[in-house]
């Protein structure tokens, strides 16, 4: 039995440049849709229950001064030249700096970074740190360059059907600020990815929307009608794989596992992530018959993460867990998909111990694994 998914080309859908990016593993085209002390916080209040002065116009003003246009400068001989556009929010203000989250995939390889706020001020801005694996970096520049900053939501408690904002630049500065509306289509979507590299690195969860995102509004928020960011715009699906176009599918990396992200890119300038040293395809992607003939599992088990690699000397590997387990739980949380165990699993840190419910065959056990720290690909 093989892991059977097809890889499909990215277009880095950068304002100016079409440029790099990771490559997503579907059966679609997507777009990457770019053209410190005091760690950020959500705010739960008024997420999910709207007052009848929360308008879509009172939104866009709680925010629109925190967000930014993010231009990426590469050099070529001996002079630098702008490469292409993204967005940004600015989120908090802390020893004479604001700091802003972008996405990864908007600064990188910069060798200069400039902001343009809401007002058309020009600075430039140092990188903070990055993440490839979630597509966020943070950026700082000074303080008074930045007049409001913006809160974020509580992304857990989001519907579908609720309506939602997208603020950005897209196609560029010229039309920084730009604002759409929409209403969110799902509140969690695995889209499956790989770095430049093909090695998988387990997918992101994201939230789908239909507000219109295009390139250049990379990096921007995405928000609820209280004005709150609930998630941090990041890519698009262009096109399917028969050609097809598609329209009204965006997606934005949600803003609990964004306030994660930029804490610890602003204290470290990294994500030192805990791993389990495994490599996993939902269950659901396995036919019938295998699942039966291979996996020999209860035929009541409808959903769980297949292991289809255990890795020498891994977490896994030490825990005796072996190719072919079916692991359907996490420290009493069910896991019925890819998503499901990466959420629970990026709540630990390296060094912790876990509890891992998983099938082998027909039989279900549990085991305690410490967790090492995933390498970097």
């Amino acid at each position: 039995m093989q892991k059977n998914l097809t890889n499909v080309i990215v277009i880095g859908a950068v304002a100016g440049l079409v440029g790099g990016g990771g490559v997503l593993v579907g059966q679609e085209v997507y777009q990457n849709v770019q053209n410190s002390n005091s760690p950020a916080r959500i705010k739960a209040e008024n997420t999910t229950k709207l007052s009848s002065n929360d308008t879509a116009t009172s939104a866009y003003n709680k925010v629109a001064n925190a967000v930014v246009s993010v231009l990426n400068f590469k050099q070529a001989n001996g002079q630098y030249q702008e490469a292409s556009e993204g967005s940004g929010v600015a989120y908090k203000k802390a020893d004479g700096s604001a700091f802003i989250v972008t996405n990864n995939h908007v600064i990188d390889g910069a060798a200069k970074i400039q902001v343009i706020t809401n007002s058309g001020n020009k600075v430039m801005a140092t990188l903070v740190g990055k993440d490839a694996l979630t597509d966020l970096a943070v950026l700082k520049v000074d303080a008074s360059a930045i007049s409001a900053t913006a809160e974020f939501g509580d992304s857990n408690k989001i519907s579908v059907g609720q309506q939602v904002l997208a603020i950005g630049s897209p196609l560029g500065s010229q039309y920084a600020s730009s604002v759409t509306e929409g209403i969110i289509s799902a509140t969690k979507r695995l889209v499956e990815a790989s770095n430049e590299k093909g090695q998988g690195n387990g997918g992101s969860t994201v939230i789908q929307t239909d507000a219109a995102i295009n390139p250049g509004n990379s990096g921007g928020p995405l928000i609820n009608l209280a004005g709150q960011v609930i998630g941090i715009n990041s890519m698009k699906l262009s096109t399917a794989t028969n050609g097809t176009s598609v329209e009204g599918m965006g997606f934005a990396i949600p803003a609990d596992q964004v306030v994660d992200i930029v804490n610890k890119l602003a204290k470290d300038g990294k994500v030192a992530r805990p791993a389990l040293g495994i490599e996993m395809v939902n269950l659901s992607q396995i036919p019938a018959d295998e699942q039966q003939k291979t996996l020999k599992i209860p035929t009541s088990l409808t959903g769980g993460v297949v292991i289809m690699k255990v890795n020498n000397g891994g977490s896994a590997s030490k825990a005796g867990l072996k190719q072919y387990d079916v692991v359907v739980g996490l420290d009493g949380q069910k896991v019925s998909t890819l998503a499901d165990l990466r959420e629970a699993l990026y709540k630990h840190s390296v060094g912790d111990k876990i509890k891992l419910d998983y099938y082998h065959g027909d039989t279900k056990k549990s085991v305690t694994i410490k967790l090492t720290q995933q390498l970097a690909s």
